[in-house]
């Protein structure tokens, strides 16, 4: 199968946000194959990262959605046009009817001026001018370091597969920011040695 081909499910995404008047990244598993250039494994979803700062224009985005929801404490309720959706809730989930894609995840990431900030641990930072890469047809996508980082947490296999075929190909600045990371927020993490 061709490259262009293994990716369609990104494409399709990266067709109906290029519409979006604020920046949005791939996240999640999609990220890492977008840096590694290659499909490794089966994905579930394309989740999109956006700024909270710019939820009122991803919501406006999202108007003719037929169900566009917030994820809150394990269940999912309606984000209503002007809500606006505070820590701790940082995903949404949104459905149509009709068009492609039909449902899409978003996840929302934390700024403070021109810095991306950890949801999980605000002592790590990025600024926002280093935290996305772009595949060769102009798709952005987060980082590894910080697809990596919320992948930590508590891996599943999925997330330790996707650690294993980024892990020759981190440049040393990215090792660097992902072990610094991992040190501040899960010092005893197994990934800290091999970086």
């Amino acid at each position: 199968m061709r490259t262009e081909e293994s990716f369609a499910p990104v494409v399709e995404v990266a067709a109906l946000f290029s519409n979006l008047r604020c920046p949005w990244f791939i996240a999640g598993g999609w990220a890492i194959d977008l840096f590694l250039r290659e499909v490794t494994r089966v994905h579930d979803d394309v989740d999109v990262a956006i700024l909270r700062r710019d939820q009122r224009t991803v919501r406006t985005f999202l108007g003719d959605w037929t169900l566009v929801e917030k994820f809150v404490e394990g269940r999912t309720e309606p984000w209503r046009d002007g809500e606006w959706l505070a820590l701790p809730i940082h995903e949404i989930h949104a459905r149509r009817s009709a068009g492609a894609p039909q449902e899409n995840e978003l996840l929302l990431n934390e700024t403070a001026n021109d810095r991306w900030v950890f949801r999980r641990d605000a002592r790590i930072t990025r600024p926002l001018s280093k935290i996305a890469l772009r595949f060769r047809s102009g798709v952005p996508f987060l980082g590894p370091e910080i697809v990596l980082l919320y992948k930590a947490k508590k891996p599943k296999t999925k997330d330790v597969a996707d650690f294993n075929h980024a892990l020759p190909r981190l440049g040393p600045e990215h090792r660097r920011w992902l072990h610094r990371a991992l040190e501040t927020c899960h010092p005893d993490h197994p990934w800290i040695a091999r970086l």
